[in-house]
């Protein structure tokens, strides 16, 4: 090597390090949003503090596992908290003391076990330090030999009283049911040698339970709990979902777990193989041929003073003169409380929502053949959203400087247990901009102001099996909610004897996209129903339609010939309420008090901003929409009813679909003026492409709950600007 190519060499590793200084104190100046006490963390490149002795944090060197938390000491501190450890295992003595089940406590399966939240005025009135707790009460759903029973329990007085139970349907699944139901089948010895005619290894077999649905009197249960199991081979692969073992269905009795009937209409039908299929990093870590994918999510780190926002007593969020309580539910998933926001002309706290929460999930797969047809899933009620939501991923699902909050469930025998980091709380800021004005030059001032967005955000997310759900409630600084849902995981597929189009007849239904060699992803929609309890103002609310139509001007009145007209009707009654979203027949839903009124006489109110309005184009009658008749509209009004909290009915699982939103409505109750409950739905049409093989980059869509003249003018206009004084400065320490 001669002297100059040394130098040569020397000089670009100079120049290379001076360029990555110099991204790298470029990524520290970037403007973000500091205003306290919305926005006090850094989004860098980094994770550096003014205070840090690091220039850039070093990796963690403890490598022992944290410790698990522990629940078992925790108490109620406001009337809406989750039932404690302590808690449950009160009300499982009190269940297996009580008659006929002390006769034989083994035999009593627990499916639900929740708080019975107390009275809504109880609530409203409580304050902290002023007020007790209004007493502890719990709801518990539970099987013994053969009979459903919905029980209320006092948990200081051990009382049991009974609660109605719906005409039709059966309890959410257990977790412990869904465990042993993946086993049941490969009891049955009819079952085991179709799977070895399939040529498929019994040990590489794996298969899930699917809930069934109601077909009519044809398919009647006869008064037993069914399921149907469908399987996969896990040979060579972690996504089994992408090798079905296609056209085989086992229906089992879920009391006994007996296999009631084998059906095999696969025959033919090769099981797709195992390559390409696997999603995990490991198997993809050495796939980044040209780089492209090398980016890393950004550092969201905490600055000296801490994240802007508090958790107190386990469930209470305060942030940006928002406050609202916040829990696990294992149905709902996450449900948001007394959601209220401070004025910040009057520094009054203000009521915006009493309770917020996914009340139904609606999947129904559009394939009618026999191995498909019932799949039409109803995931909050049959599995229950909230049990399938696992311990979210730090740094990936939620950003480093995220606090977690854990869901404290029962298992089927009503002892409690422990879902870590379901949910998590944390600022984020993306760049986004709170509002902004320039002047022009032509009117000789300089102005440019602008302002950061920072917003909080819960989040949970739910693993239903191979779907992921994504659920956040999104609070911003202007008093707007968005709550929005992201679709992931993997596609249920079908296998088909297809490897090319080519292959395909000229107008054969598919019922899908061929994704792969022998994969067909097939279409479906997804709807998650939400149940928004608004108090805007209090309890004293309305639901305004306020239509948007052209209006002709008369001849001579204005060179225009039509305009805009926005024309208000106060719905009285739930059928006024029914809204069908129409492209070409815009309006805007409001949710007002007219007894409260702004300085200039407007009613104080919040709109729900439609988005995600994907509509079911199944048939009235079809039994599967029948059940999901709450996707029949987009908005449905009702008057606050404590019972009336599940859209597809408290019993979901087999039920006929005689207790659902639907129904209710139907009793056209009065509206105008009342304590109203608001329900929405996201809609999803899904037709599978390529890009969502072997495992689906999320989708996501969104609605807004938005301030309409609930506050005197704009409420962020003081919020002041970032500026680089704001910022953290971070140095080399070598």
């Amino acid at each position: 090597m001669d002297y100059s190519t040394s130098l040569l060499r020397l000089t670009f590793l100079a120049l290379g390090a001076a360029l990555v200084l110099l991204v790298a104190r470029s990524a520290f100046r970037l403007p973000l949003a500091i205003d306290a006490p919305a926005a006090s963390f850094l989004h860098g490149a980094g994770g550096c503090t003014r205070f840090s002795p690091w220039a850039c944090r070093p990796p963690r060197t403890d490598t022992s596992p944290p410790r698990r938390p522990s629940h078992e000491t925790d108490v109620p501190r406001h009337p809406l908290d989750p039932l404690t450890v302590t808690e449950i295992s009160r009300a499982r003595e009190i269940l297996r003391a009580h008659p006929p089940f002390a006769s034989a406590p083994s035999a009593l399966v627990v499916h639900a076990l929740a708080l019975d939240e107390p009275d809504k005025p109880a609530v409203r009135r409580w304050r902290k330090g002023a007020h007790a707790l209004p007493p502890r009460r719990a709801v518990a759903v539970v099987r013994f030999r053969g009979e459903s029973y919905v029980l209320a329990l006092d948990l200081a007085t051990g009382s049991v009283a009974p609660l109605p139970t719906p005409a039709s349907g059966y309890p959410t699944m257990t977790m412990d049911e869904m465990t042993a139901l993946c086993a049941a089948p490969f009891s049955d010895p009819a079952f085991n040698a179709t799977i070895l005619r399939r040529g498929v290894r019994l040990s590489d077999v794996a298969c899930l339970p699917i809930s069934p649905g109601w077909y009519g009197p044809a398919e009647d249960d006869g008064g037993r709990r069914l399921i149907k199991s469908q399987c996969y081979s896990t040979e060579g692969t972690a996504n089994f979902y992408m090798r079905p073992i296609e056209g085989l269905t086992v229906l089992i009795d879920m009391d006994t777990g007996k296999v009631v009937h084998v059906s095999d209409r696969g025959a033919g039908i090769p099981i797709p193989a195992a390559k390409n299929t696997d999603y995990r990093h490991a198997a993809n870590d050495d796939a980044d041929k040209f780089g492209y994918q090398t980016v890393r999510a950004p550092s969201m780190e905490p600055a000296p003073g801490g994240p802007g926002f508090e958790v107190s007593d386990g469930h209470t969020v305060r942030w940006a003169g928002w406050e609202f309580h916040l829990k696990a539910d294992a149905r709902a998933g996450l449900i948001v409380s007394r959601a209220t926001v401070q004025d910040p002309a009057t520094g009054a706290r203000r009521e915006v929502m009493y309770k917020g929460m996914a009340s139904e999930l609606f999947v129904p797969y559009m394939d009618p053949t026999e191995a498909w047809y019932f799949k039409t899933y109803m995931d909050a009620g049959e599995y229950g959203f909230g049990l399938q939501a696992m311990p979210l991923v730090p740094l990936n699902d939620c950003p480093r400087h995220a606090r977690y909050m854990d869901g404290v469930f029962v298992a089927a025998d009503g002892r409690p247990y422990v879902r870590e980091k379901m949910i998590c709380v944390f600022e984020r800021y993306a760049g986004d901009i709170a509002w902004r004005h320039s002047e022009s030059p032509i009117t000789g001032m300089d102005i440019r102001e602008s302002r950061a967005k920072v917003t909080l955000v819960a989040r949970m997310a739910a693993s239903v099996a191979n779907y992921d759900y994504i659920v956040d409630w999104e609070f911003q600084t202007d008093g707007l909610i968005r709550i929005k849902v992201g679709l992931s995981g993997i596609l249920m597929v079908k296998g088909s004897p297809y490897s090319h189009m080519n292959q395909v007849r000229q107008n054969e239904e598919m019922h899908g996209t061929l994704l792969s060699e022998n994969i067909i992803g097939v279409i479906h929609d997804h709807y998650v129903t939400f149940r928004l309890d608004m108090d805007v103002d209090g309890v004293d609310n309305s639901f305004v339609r306020v239509d948007m139509a052209r209006q002709d001007t008369a001849p001579g009145e204005s060179p225009r010939r039509s305009y805009l007209k926005a024309t208000r009707h106060v719905a009285s009654t739930e059928k006024d309420a029914k809204v069908r979203l129409k492209l070409y027949e815009p309006a805007e839903f409001h949710v007002i008090n007219p007894t409260k009124k702004t300085r200039v006489g407007n009613p104080v109110g919040y709109k729900v901003v439609p988005a995600g309005t994907a509509a079911s184009l199944l048939d009235p009658e079809d039994p599967p929409q029948k059940r999901g008749a709450f996707t029949n509209n987009q908005i449905w009004v009702t008057p606050y009813n404590k019972s009336e909290e599940w859209a597809g009915g408290l019993f979901v699982y087999q039920s006929k679909g005689e207790d659902t939103l639907a129904t209710w409505t139907e009793r056209d109750r009065p509206i105008e003026n009342k304590d109203l409950v608001l329900w929405y739905t996201l809609g999803f049409h899904h037709i599978p492409c390529q890009e969502d093989f072997p495992i689906m980059p999320t989708v996501s869509s969104s609605f807004d709950l938005k301030p309409v003249n609930f506050f005197e003018s704009n409420p962020i206009l003081k919020q002041r600007p970032t500026m680089e004084k704001d910022l953290p400065v971070c140095v080399a320490t070598a």
